[in-house]
């Protein structure tokens, strides 16, 4: 097997370059200089989570009835309006970030009016910074 000048050349040029080949033939990602973000800790809130909305017939609409109020507030930051609204047995829990103390009042107020009083958790938090 006879190795052409070129082909030295070409070896070298590969062996030599700041930017070299994965075993699959693309170049390796730079090294993220930043942690990727956790909010693990966030997450892991006591209280009721989505994922334990109840589905009863009763307690589906009145998540529908307070959904709809808060989304026709114009008002409203998108984080507001995309709040977490969860009820089990007619008792409703809200979470999740806002940006103001006035949007978490707001938000709280309309699921207020509409589950009645003694019935509404606001747990609705305001963004650092907001």
């Amino acid at each position: 097997m006879r190795i052409t000048s070129l082909r030295v050349l070409a070896l070298l040029v590969a062996m030599t370059s700041p930017t070299t080949l994965t075993a699959a033939g693309r170049t390796p990602r730079a090294q993220q200089t930043t942690p990727p973000p956790d909010n693990t800790g966030t997450n892991k809130q006591s209280g009721p989570t989505a994922d334990q909305q109840s589905q009863t017939k009763a307690d589906l609409a009145l998540v529908q009835k307070i959904r709809q109020a808060i989304t026709k507030n114009k008002t409203l930051s998108t984080d507001a309006h995309n709040c977490k609204v969860i009820t089990q047995d007619g008792a409703v829990t809200l979470r999740g970030p806002v940006d103001s103390a006035e949007e978490r009042d707001t938000v709280g107020g309309i699921a207020l009016r509409i589950a009645g009083a003694g019935k509404v958790t606001n747990d609705l938090v305001v963004k650092p910074g907001a």
